[in-house]
């Protein structure tokens, strides 16, 4: 007669322990659920500025070390200066050590330290093909070829000193009091009534290559205006020794609805009254500069 008994009080323990354990896991579920309805932590927007700038520090003390290695230093060079060769190296610090060392050593080789002058590549100035014009409407200085007024150099070394000579004073013409050292220029090539005496692959290349190679980032953009037919042979072979970077630079202006944002992003107050603007041709000898060559670009020549 005792064993139904305990049979019973068996039961109720049983009903009662799974009672208990299934409202245990209710209340666990019911605690996770709570805990997924809680918020995530929200980004304030100065927090992803905060881990960019924290990464763009590393990459230059990086960069730093590196040139270091490479027997040279960055001494005497800000960072926006640094952080051109790290751009134009898709923030590679080893690549930009390199590429800012081998540009130590051309600006050594080819470039006295205050700069090339008018005399030293007058012949080139005496063409009258280079115009210093400028700001653009984005502010930055603006130099126009005339191609029509050009001819193959005799002499490759003074060209590329005049190359230089040219880049260097219109990045200085941008300058306003003391140099950043991301200053861009916006380059206008005119191809209107060039004939095949003024065709000059080389000298384009030369040009392009010199921006790529020693001027990173300082090219904001390149118009083309005028090209004729027969240009087009040159130009596509020009373009085998071009960047993407420097390509998607470069707009080849047409008439139409081209040629009317051309004269837009430039700004009629810097636009030569010749394309439609403004403004008076000004031949770049005649822009008359307190410095030429900026400072950052001749530091530390006597070091390489």
């Amino acid at each position: 007669m005792g064993y139904p008994h305990s049979c019973v009080v068996m039961r109720f323990f049983i009903i009662c322990w799974a009672v208990c354990t299934s409202t245990s896991k209710t209340l666990s579920f019911s605690h996770s659920l709570s805990s997924l309805r809680k918020p995530f932590p929200v980004l304030r927007s100065s927090e992803p500025k905060i881990m960019e700038e924290s990464q763009e520090e590393l990459a230059l003390t990086q960069l730093r070390k590196s040139v270091e290695k490479l027997s040279s230093s960055t001494e005497g060079y800000e960072a926006p200066t640094l952080m051109r060769f790290l751009v134009a190296r898709s923030m590679n610090p080893h690549k930009a050590a390199k590429m800012f060392v081998d540009w130590q050593k051309w600006r050594a080789s080819l470039v006295p330290p205050n700069g090339i002058t008018d005399s030293e590549v007058k012949d080139e100035l005496d063409f009258r093909k280079v115009c210093l014009q400028g700001p653009t409407k984005s502010g930055h200085p603006m130099v126009l070829v005339i191609t029509s007024k050009h001819y193959p150099a005799k002499d490759q070394v003074i060209f590329k000193k005049f190359v230089v000579h040219v880049l260097d004073k219109t990045i200085a013409s941008g300058i306003k009091g003391k140099e950043v050292g991301d200053e861009k220029l916006v380059a206008v090539i005119d191809l209107s009534n060039i004939t095949y005496k003024n065709l000059d692959a080389r000298g384009l290349i030369t040009g392009f290559q010199f921006l790529q190679s020693y001027y990173p980032e300082r090219l904001a953009k390149c118009y083309i205006l005028h090209m004729p037919g027969f240009f087009l042979t040159v130009w596509r072979f020009v373009c085998r020794f071009l960047d993407k970077a420097t390509k998607e630079k470069i707009v080849i202006v047409t008439e139409g609805e081209e040629e009317r944002k051309f004269k837009e992003e430039i700004g009629l107050d810097a636009l030569p009254e010749e394309y439609g603007g403004r403004a008076k041709l000004t031949l770049i000898q005649d822009v008359l500069l307190p410095q030429t060559a900026p400072q950052m670009l001749t530091t530390n020549n006597d070091n390489v």
